[in-house]
């Protein structure tokens, strides 16, 4: 979980960043010459990459995860069924009483 933190705050801090170059891109076409708004052009796709390049990489890690975590309730679900088919009976109980709560409100 850590990881995912820091990733985040990583993401964060880069679009904060691709923010930051934009707007100056921004403030700089108002006033500025082109050669001015053509330095600027680098540092803001710089800024996008490394954004794009932290939410793939993201994106990779939450997906590994999520598919230890199937494979972990593959295994539980696989090595006790009895369990789980109550677990999944239970819950199904509850859902539906919630919904005939609802319902019975209308």
């Amino acid at each position: 979980m850590r990881d995912f933190n820091d990733t985040r705050e990583q993401i964060t801090s880069d679009m904060r960043a691709v923010i930051a170059e934009t707007e100056a891109l921004l403030k700089a076409m108002a006033i500025e010459s082109k050669e001015q708004i053509a330095g600027l052009r680098p540092r803001v796709e710089t800024a996008i990459a490394r954004a794009r390049a932290r939410v793939e990489r993201m994106e990779s890690a939450l997906e590994r995860q999520a598919r230890h975590a199937v494979r972990d309730v593959d295994v539980y679900a696989h090595r006790n069924p009895w369990q789980t088919a109550g677990m999944a009976a239970g819950l199904g109980a509850a859902i539906g009483a919630i919904i005939g709560v609802l319902l019975a409100r209308r």
